[in-house]
C-alpha cells in the first residue's frame, strides 16, 4: 500500500508559518518530560491564584490544541478544516465537575452541539463524557453493583434521564453522536447505559456509539460478548476505538488498591489488541460502524487495508478516521487528500476550566513512545520545505 503519512506540504497546509513555528516549540517543550512536569506545576499553581496567565495560554497550547472558547468561536476553525476535507467533532472538554447544575449545563451544551452537527455537513458526530452527566463515585458504585441510599437513587435517575435525554434528541436530528470512554473503575456503569441506548436507537445503524479503550486487556473480549447480545436483540454497533488515556492513573490504583493491572503489559499488546478489534469490526462491518481514532500510522493503514479487501469505498459512512485537533495532521490531512473519511477532535471551552484536558494532553504525549518525536520530525521536515528558520 502506499504510504501516504509523509506529505508534510499536505500535512501542514493550513498552518502559517508562525503557527508552524508555534507548534515546533511546543512539540519540543512536551518531549522533555521534565519541562512538562515543571510546566504543568507551575500552570496549575498560577491558575489557583488566579494570576493573568490566561493570555498567555491562549496563544500557546490552548490555541495549538483547542478550537476557541465557545462553540461559535470553533466555527472558523471548522470551515477552514472542512475546506480541506477535514471535519470536525465540537468536543466540550471541562472536565471535573461534581455539582447537579453543572451537569446540567453539560447536557445543554451536548444538545447544542447536536444541533450545530445538525446544521453544519463539516460537523458529523456529536459528543459528551459519561462524567459530564453525572458523578464519577456514582459511576462506581452502580457499576459495582452496590445498594444505593434513596438519594443516591434519585441521583442516578436523573444521570440517567440526562443520557436517555441526549440520545433521543439524537435519534430524532438523526445526528450520530459518540460517548467517550473513561476510567475502568467507572466504566462498567457507562457501558450499561450505552448499551441500552444502543438498543433503543441503533436499530437501522449505527447512531450511538461508544468507546473501548485498548490499552484494556479485557475489551476486545467485552466487544465480542457485545456483539453476540447485539445479534440477539437486533441492534447496531457503534465503537470508537482508541488506544486510552488514563494509563498512568489506572497503574497506580491497581497498584494501591491490589487488584490486576487492567492495561495491557506493554506498548506492543495494546498495539495488538487495536488492531484485532479493528480486524473484528471490519469482519462484522455489516452490523457495525466504527471511528478509528489513532495516531499511529500502521493502525491507520490496517483499516485502509481491510477497507480495500472488504471491497468498501473511501467514504463508506460506517467507517471514520478520528485524530485530536492539533495532533497527527500528517495523518488527518493526507487521508482527507486521499477521499477518507476524516474527523478532528476540537475541545473547547473556557480556558481555565479546559486546563485539565491541556494538562492531560501534554502528559499523555510524553508518555507514549515516539508519538511527539514523529511530530516533532514532520514539523522539522515542513519548516525545512518551506525553508524557516
Amino acid at each position: 500500500m502506499e504510504k501516504i503519512f509523509n506529505n508534510t506540504e499536505n500535512a501542514f497546509i493550513l498552518k502559517s508559518d508562525a503557527e508552524l513555528n508555534r507548534a515546533h516549540f511546543l512539540f519540543k517543550m512536551i518531549g522533555n518530560p521534565s519541562l512538562v512536569k515543571v510546566g504543568t506545576s507551575l500552570t496549575n499553581f498560577a491558575l489557583k491564584l488566579h494570576l493573568p496567565v490566561e493570555g498567555l495560554i491562549r496563544k500557546t497550547v490552548f490555541d495549538h490544541f483547542c478550537g476557541g472558547i465557545n462553540e461559535q468561536d470553533c466555527l472558523k476553525v471548522v470551515d477552514k478544516m472542512y475546506a480541506k476535507g477535514v471535519s470536525s467533532v465540537l468536543d466540550y472538554s471541562v472536565e471535573g465537575k461534581e455539582e447537579e447544575e453543572q451537569f446540567d449545563a453539560a447536557l445543554a451544551m451536548t444538545l447544542r452541539t447536536i444541533d450545530f452537527a445538525k446544521a453544519s455537513q463539516a460537523i458529523p458526530f456529536a459528543v459528551f463524557k459519561p462524567t459530564g452527566l453525572g458523578r464519577i463515585d456514582l459511576y462506581e458504585k452502580v457499576g459495582a453493583k452496590l445498594t444505593l441510599n434513596s438519594s443516591e437513587q434519585s441521583e442516578w435517575n436523573r444521570v440517567v434521564a440526562r443520557f436517555e435525554k441526549v440520545c433521543q434528541y439524537a435519534f430524532d436530528k438523526d445526528v450520530t453522536i459518540l460517548i467517550d470512554g473513561e476510567e475502568t473503575w467507572m466504566q462498567d456503569a457507562a457501558d450499561q447505559l450505552v448499551e441500552r441506548m444502543m438498543e433503543l436507537y441503533n436499530k437501522d445503524k449505527a447512531l450511538i456509539f461508544n468507546t473501548l479503550q485498548m490499552y484494556r486487556w479485557d475489551r476486545l473480549d467485552y466487544l465480542k460478548s457485545l456483539h453476540e447480545r447485539a445479534k440477539l436483540n437486533g441492534y447496531h454497533i457503534g465503537m470508537k476505538l482508541v488506544r486510552g488515556a488514563y494509563m498512568e492513573k489506572e497503574a497506580k490504583r491497581a497498584e494501591e488498591k491490589g487488584y490486576k493491572n487492567p492495561i495491557c503489559s506493554s506498548k506492543q499488546a495494546t498495539d495488538d489488541n487495536f488492531n484485532a478489534a479493528v480486524s473484528y469490526m471490519m469482519e462484522h462491518i455489516e452490523s457495525m460502524a466504527i471511528f478509528a481514532g489513532t495516531h499511529n500510522e500502521d493502525s491507520s493503514y490496517l483499516v485502509m487495508k481491510l477497507m480495500i479487501e472488504k471491497g468498501l469505498s473511501k467514504d463508506d459512512k460506517r467507517v471514520w478516521f478520528g485524530q485530536l485537533y492539533g495532533m497527527s495532521d500528517n495523518i488527518s490531512y493526507n487521508l482527507a487528500a486521499a477521499g477518507y473519511n476524516i474527523a478532528k477532535y476540537l475541545p473547547f471551552g473556557p480556558v481555565r476550566d479546559v486546563m485539565p484536558y491541556l494538562i492531560r494532553r501534554a502528559q499523555e504525549n510524553t508518555s507514549v513512545a515516539g508519538q511527539t518525536g514523529r511530530e516533532l520530525s514532520l514539523i522539522i521536515a515542513e519548516r525545512n520545505r518551506r525553508k524557516l528558520k
